[in-house]
């Protein structure tokens, strides 16, 4: 029997979920601060290039009630200007800090979700130590890219389906509405009434809201075939070859295209329809396996989304290392359930951050020189999100396979098939 100081100290026993909070606070202060060049990290030098130039210009194009057509760099769904815009909230600072504490707040709204319903079903504190450590190891990127918000988005939505297949359609389109990827989310989603309540609330909203949009600016949906002429950006899997073919005579070259820097040459056209092929085999997989799969447990929802998403992300054209914030959102949500199957591939997409952090920023003009050591953390980062992105679509097709549900309904239909209660194994 315990003694009466020994209970004492268990009933005041620091909750698991209370180190990640931990970690998270400390690793924001000094990140957070960093990517406002605040305190120890103060300088005259404007911040981040994509805020400081890149938003803050779109900003001042849309705040005149019109799209940024004219701007190559400009490849987003309408919505993405309501991101873009929302930092008009924060008045007391000028538009380049605003943006980033609007950031800093979708994080704390990502880690505040993930605490609550973990610390509820106590249990998937891992979630929060992945979100919590995860989004460091990409420096200061999370926070001078609206990637974060859209990811916010994408995880109030996995979390409301606990609730309402509705509010989790309606959450999916607003994220398609800023960025095209949200729209995985819906792969997963339980067949009979929760598809169609669910996928019926995002098409609702979608058209809706987008309708309102293309009627209200003309333009909102030029971004559709703004990109048709793009090539392989330098940071994706399919730009490895050309990578190594810089060094072996190839007559290409890196330059500035449609806002990201991409290879043009020889081959290239190859790799671009060969990334489409790959693209298009990847959702027709995700679609063959929605057919078969048993798709009635919780955990299959964001197992789903993390298998589609890292899919997608591999065969693109384009793979920024802000991607892996939607890769990290992702996965934490799935580590919030004892028996997700992507367990795993978190690990290995936490591993991959570290890896592109070297790359980007401390790395990246050195990439783009030539350097063979930049090359090859790029690849070392790519091939740990094709390995992540096979094994997980690997571990969902095992893990949701339907063979043990079709033979029980086969035995409950057939009392031939079903033994008897004394014939029945002991244990």
């Amino acid at each position: 029997m315990l003694s009466h100081p020994q209970r004492r100290y268990r009933q005041r026993r620091v909750p698991p979920v209370a180190w990640p909070v931990l970690v998270w606070l400390v690793s924001r202060t000094v990140l957070v601060a960093g990517a406002l060049k605040v305190g120890p990290f103060a300088t005259t030098d404007p911040l981040d290039y994509s805020v400081s130039h890149v938003y803050h210009g779109w900003f001042e194009v849309l705040a005149e009630g019109r799209f940024p057509i004219g701007d190559v760099s400009w490849q987003y769904p309408p919505g993405a200007a309501g991101v873009i815009t929302a930092p008009v909230l924060f008045p007391f600072v000028g538009y380049d800090r605003a943006f980033v504490l609007l950031c800093a707040l979708c994080d704390l709204a990502v880690m505040a979700g993930l605490v609550r319903v973990a610390g509820r079903a106590r249990h998937g504190a891992a979630a929060g130590w992945l979100w919590a450590a995860g989004l460091p190891l990409l420096w200061t990127v999370p926070w001078t890219r609206f990637d974060i918000v859209v990811a916010a988005v994408a995880v109030a939505a996995l979390l409301s389906a606990r609730r309402g297949d509705r509010a989790f359609g309606v959450l999916v389109a607003l994220g398609t509405l800023i960025k095209v990827w949200p729209v995985l989310l819906l792969i997963g989603t339980a067949r009979g009434p929760r598809t169609r309540r669910a996928w019926s609330a995002a098409a609702v909203t979608a058209v809706s809201a987008g309708g309102g949009v293309a009627l209200a600016f003309p333009g909102a949906y030029d971004f559709l075939t703004a990109q048709e002429e793009r090539g392989i950006q330098f940071e994706s899997l399919g730009a490895l070859p050309f990578h190594l073919a810089r060094h072996l005579g190839w007559s290409g070259r890196l330059a500035v295209n449609y806002g990201s820097t991409e290879f043009l040459g020889p081959g290239v056209p190859l790799a671009t329809v060969v990334s489409e092929v790959c693209t298009v085999l990847a959702l027709g997989w995700l679609v063959w396996w929605r057919l078969r799969a048993d798709l009635r447990p919780g955990w299959v929802l964001p197992d789903a989304a993390l298998t589609a998403v890292l899919l997608f992300t591999v065969t693109s054209r384009v793979l920024s290392p802000q991607y892996l914030v939607w890769l990290v959102a992702l996965a934490a949500v799935c580590l919030l359930h004892r028996e997700t199957s992507q367990r795993p591939v978190a690990y290995l997409v936490l591993t991959a951050c570290p890896v592109t952090m070297a790359v980007f920023p401390f790395m990246g003009r050195a990439l783009v020189d030539g350097s063979a050591t930049a090359a090859g953390l790029l690849a070392a980062r790519d091939l740990l999100l094709l390995a992540a992105a096979l094994l997980s679509a690997r571990r969902l097709y095992r893990a949701t396979r339907p063979e043990p549900a079709e033979a029980e309904a086969e035995a409950e239909a057939d009392p031939r098939r079903t033994p008897a209660l004394g014939n029945a194994p002991i244990g």
